[in-house]
C-alpha cells in the first residue's frame, strides 16, 4: 500500500489500494482509473516538477542546478544561484517559471534546470 494514492472520490476513504490498472476503495468497493482521478480534480490544473521531481508552486524558492548562458550577459547565471518567489506560467518553448534573478532582472526559466530549495 502506498501513501501517495488519492482518496476515494465517492466516499473519501483514504485506504485505497491498487489492483492491476485500477484503484479500489475497501469501504464502498468503488473502482476507478488513476487518470480519471486527476481529471476530477480540475481540467485546468497542471503539475510542474523541478529537475529532481518535486512539485513546484507559486512563491517557492528554487536553486539553479546548472550554469545558464544569458543573452547579452558576459557571465551568465551560475549553478547554485537562489531564485525567490517564482511564478508558474504557460511559457514559450518549455520556459514555465517566471522570476526575477538577482543581478539579471526578470526572466523565464525551465523547470528542468532548477530544484526546490
Amino acid at each position: 500500500m502506498s501513501d501517495n494514492l488519492p482518496p476515494c472520490p465517492r466516499c473519501s476513504c483514504e485506504y485505497t489500494y491498487e489492483m492491476n490498472a485500477l484503484l479500489v476503495c475497501p469501504e464502498c468497493a468503488h473502482e476507478w482509473e488513476p487518470a480519471a482521478a486527476g481529471a476530477e480534480s480540475g481540467p485546468g490544473e497542471r503539475v510542474i516538477k523541478d529537475a529532481v521531481g518535486n512539485v513546484l508552486n507559486d512563491g517557492d524558492t528554487v536553486t539553479v542546478v546548472k550554469a545558464l548562458k544569458v543573452k547579452g550577459s558576459v557571465s551568465g547565471i551560475k549553478a547554485g544561484t537562489k531564485v525567490r518567489n517564482i511564478r508558474l506560467v504557460d511559457g514559450v518553448d518549455g520556459h514555465d517559471i517566471d522570476c526575477r534573478v538577482e543581478g539579471f532582472g526578470a526572466m523565464q526559466l525551465k523547470s528542468s534546470v532548477v530544484k526546490k530549495a
